[in-house]
């Protein structure tokens, strides 16, 4: 097995912060899922960035996952949701680079799974028109992926996931458990056995005046602040694994469960 993921910050990993600084995420655990049950090493690659629109993902990462050596046998691709966070949006033309990158990966051989982010949209700032956007673009995809038979991870969809407790602090990347369960969602895609990782119950959020005035501060303003200059939060970023770097099998840490 040979594994790549592509696509923006919600491949990457952002949210799900190791002790160190680095980053995470549902496709590292997908890899390590993977190795468990075949129980032997995978090899992985991660070209995801963060702030990366749905065009590079799906034809500038794509190409550079197809041309690794040796060719990968499997890809992930998830993309749009910085599209989504753009006033002018054309789902159209985003199925249609989602529908290239999937003949692509046809012609190459390659099986693909295509992957939604999830919805963060209900306890973020104009939530309303990203979340329109983004409910016409994951029907279109789904639509598309039933026509070619290629695999779709409806994490945008997933009510399991709308819960905050599943969110990192920022409202709009997932926190670990929300990493946790996107990766039991694509190993279910993939015939990988066991269920999609559920909390148990939480605590109610509460929404004070100050814990709102705290997270414009800390999370609102800085990107504001960002896409008034258009400069990208992943400027100047590679992803994190630009070639194959080996997941060794470990049944004691089998990923969604």
């Amino acid at each position: 097995m040979r594994y790549v993921a592509i696509g923006d910050s919600f491949t990457e990993g952002l949210g799900d912060e190791r002790p160190d600084g680095s980053v995470r995420g549902w496709a590292d655990l997908v890899a390590a899922g993977l190795a468990a049950t075949a129980d032997q090493p995978v090899h992985y690659a991660n070209l995801a960035v963060r702030g990366r629109l749905l065009a590079p993902v799906a034809t500038d990462q794509l190409e550079a996952a197809l041309a690794l050596d040796p060719a990968p046998t499997l890809i992930t691709l998830n993309g749009g949701g910085n599209d989504m966070m753009r006033p002018r949006r054309d789902v159209t033309r985003l199925v249609a680079l989602t529908e290239q990158a999937v003949l692509r990966c046809a012609a190459a051989g390659v099986r693909l799974v295509l992957v939604s982010g999830a919805d963060p949209t209900a306890r973020l700032p104009f939530g309303g028109s990203m979340h329109r956007g983004g409910v016409a673009l994951t029907s279109a995809v789904a639509e598309l992926a039933a026509r070619h038979g290629v695999p779709f991870v409806d994490a945008f969809g997933d009510q399991e996931l709308r819960r905050p407790a599943y969110w990192a602090p920022d409202r709009l990347h997932l926190g670990p458990a929300g990493h946790r369960r996107v990766a039991g969602l694509v190993l279910a895609a993939l015939g990988e056995p066991g269920a999609a990782h559920v909390l148990g119950p939480t605590p109610v959020e509460a929404r004070r005046l100050r814990t709102e005035a705290r997270y414009y501060r800390q999370h609102v303003l800085p990107w504001a602040a960002r896409r008034a200059v258009r400069r990208s939060a992943g400027h100047g970023r590679t992803g994190k694994h630009l070639d194959w770097v080996t997941v060794a099998a470990d049944r004691a840490g089998r990923a969604g469960h």
